[in-house]
């Protein structure tokens, strides 16, 4: 049986040269794509634009749908996360506001081993499957 997610969110990943945009946010440890949680009667849609404007100054015209990922919260232990990631491509420059700490853009393979449990395990090997032109 699938676990329950209590922390629902939506997020962007904007890949660009082989390089996912990533964020660490103020007082935590992890980097995580941007997102956040959905506001009441917001879209996941929406709310992933919303975010990359709110956390990194990024205007999105429009996003394609990643997928729906189940996994552990990075920075709430016991906390299962559903996550509806969108993928962006953009040469907009991202600037780090609100909770974001540092902006950084991480590769896609052999990357640093400080990313979320979401991003890590899910994301990156659904963009390296993407992306792979045989």
């Amino acid at each position: 049986m699938e676990p329950v997610a209590d922390i629902v969110v939506a997020a962007v990943a904007l890949v660009r040269d082989g390089h996912v945009l990533t964020v660490r946010k103020r007082g935590t440890e992890r980097f995580m794509l941007v997102g956040g949680k959905l506001e009441p009667g917001e879209s996941a849609y929406d709310a992933a634009l919303r975010e990359a404007r709110e956390e990194v100054g990024l205007v999105l015209a429009s996003a394609t749908l990643l997928g729906e990922f189940l996994s552990e919260a990075a920075n709430e232990p016991g906390h299962t996360l559903h996550s509806t990631v969108f993928w962006v491509e953009s040469d907009a420059e991202p600037v780090a506001a609100a909770e974001i700490a540092e902006v950084r853009w991480t590769p896609v393979t052999d990357h640093p081993d400080d990313l979320a449990p979401m991003l890590e395990h899910h994301v990156l090997p659904m963009i390296r499957a993407t992306s792979t032109t045989p």
